[in-house]
């Protein structure tokens, strides 16, 4: 009997990796789905150095503690969500081994949770991205008030998203499982003007 495990990503119906390169009307928006990562949500005290070491230990990046930022590594993509929550994006397949390396290492008040099929990531970019992304959320896409690593919940669409900026002209969307048909035809629809191409 095989072990082998079916992964299928919440878009997995819409076929895109049969998609890449196909573009229309000029191709304005690049997306790409960054699937089968691993998702874990974390919990803790920032205020608390020992849980603060522990992290670095395990990512050697130190936990992003003020609000609404970010901080990458080579093991780890970690987004700020709340003064006591944050979200760890790891490789895939490494999200258990992580999560005993957190659990090993970590004392007191904390807890780790695995959520990695419950969401998925879209990356948007091109250089019709801030149109796409002004007609999909009331948020302020400015890079005076939305630079480069910051991270805000909202949005987009009407569907709660997580949204990074990661160039000027490159957002990373956190959605959820259950949004992630709608956000798609929502995307298609918002780039008929200027095109899209799924990269």
């Amino acid at each position: 009997m095989s072990n082998s495990i079916n992964m299928e990503s919440p878009l997995h119906h819409a076929q895109l990796d049969s998609l890449v390169g196909q573009s229309s009307a000029g191709g304005g928006v690049l997306l790409h789905e960054s699937k089968y990562l691993g998702h874990l949500n974390l919990r803790g005290n920032a205020q608390d150095v020992d849980f603060l070491s522990g992290i670095k230990k395990v990512f050697g990046i130190d936990l992003p503690t003020a609000p609404c930022t970010s901080a990458t590594g080579e093991l780890a993509q970690i987004i700020w969500l709340a003064p006591d929550e944050w979200l760890v994006m790891v490789g895939s397949g490494s999200e258990y081994d992580v999560e005993l390396k957190l659990r090993a290492q970590l004392k007191g008040h904390f807890a780790v949770s695995d959520i990695s099929g419950a969401q998925t990531i879209l990356e948007l970019s091109g250089s019709h991205v801030i149109e796409l992304m002004k007609k999909s959320s009331g948020y302020d896409f400015h890079l005076e008030s939305f630079p480069i690593g910051k991270v805000v919940g909202t949005t987009f669409a009407k569907a709660g998203a997580h949204i990074l900026r990661l160039e000027e002209n490159k957002f990373q969307l956190v959605i959820r499982r259950s949004f992630s048909d709608y956000i798609w035809l929502w995307i298609q629809h918002g780039c008929k003007e200027c095109g899209l191409t799924i990269v």
